[in-house]
């Protein structure tokens, strides 16, 4: 049964479990982002799908190139990231299966309030990332193979190399922390709205560089193959897919709201 199915049936009947008893909630295992943790939005998403088709999802926040490696593993059961040269390579090799696309958000160039670099307001991503690698200003990065840290590659490579020495800084960490972290040093961070707005009280921090296509960040949900891993819940897997891809999930995702402004935007309004 689809979960659009479920959803309605739950509206429809709420006591229909108790019929013949709850039964065990299915386990699974859901590899992500620490961006859609961070967020809050699995908080808002998870709770109707987990209610409707009794699944108990258990969220590993991590960044991409890590969430992928759990995939590969056979230790997640659903993978949601947002690098698709990698969601690609992932599926070409055999360990997913099923890609979806969910939703986008953007990436935006953060910095202090004095700008010493001078990037705001310019248009191109990496000519701001190139200027502040020609000041020498401070700039801290995930360094952690998320899927910002791979986007933060890209535009480093496109400006013509990322700086040397003390004015670049790798935390290893994740958006949260690293926001933190540049924050106090008053430096340059790459970093997606979501997460920006979601911390966007605790830090002074503002965006400067923003709107290039070349910031746009799409996320891909994908199965863990069963083939290869034949203890994977498939069936509440395929359930979750369903769900987020569906009208109901992705109403959800539009409805999604930090102090007003849209985190996520859901794939269908693409």
């Amino acid at each position: 049964m689809r979960i659009s199915s479920l959803l309605a049936l739950l509206a429809l009947v709420p006591g229909i479990a108790a019929c013949g008893g709850p039964s065990e909630p299915t386990r699974l295992r859901l590899a992500t982002t620490t961006s859609t943790e961070n967020s809050g939005l699995l908080e808002w998403l998870l709770p109707p799908f987990e209610e409707a088709a009794n699944v108990r999802v258990e969220t590993i926040a991590v960044g991409t190139g890590k969430a992928l490696a759990l995939g590969e593993r056979g230790d997640a059961d659903v993978v949601l990231v947002h690098a698709r040269s990698r969601e690609d390579a992932f599926v070409e090799a055999g360990h997913g299966v099923d890609r979806r696309d969910v939703m986008w958000n953007d990436f935006v160039v953060l910095g202090p309030l004095a700008d010493p670099a001078g990037v705001e307001g310019m248009e191109d991503a990496a000519a701001a990332f190139a200027k502040i690698a020609s000041s020498q200003a401070r700039f801290v990065s995930r360094g952690d193979d998320s899927g910002t840290h791979i986007r933060e590659r890209s535009l480093w490579e496109a400006a013509g190399g990322r700086p040397d020495g003390e004015s670049y800084w790798e935390t290893g960490q994740g958006m949260g922390a690293t926001l933190t972290i540049a924050d106090e040093k008053l430096a340059y961070v790459l970093a997606d709205r979501g997460t920006y707005l979601a911390f966007g009280r605790k830090i002074d921090l503002k965006v400067l560089v923003a709107g290039d296509p070349a910031l746009r960040n799409p996320y891909g949900v994908m199965r863990v193959n069963p083939a290869r891993h034949p203890h994977v819940a498939t069936e509440a897997a395929l359930e979750l897919l369903d769900y987020l891809t569906s009208p109901e999930g992705q109403a959800r995702i539009e409805a999604f709201r930090r102090d007003g402004e849209v985190l996520f935007h859901p794939h269908h309004m693409d």
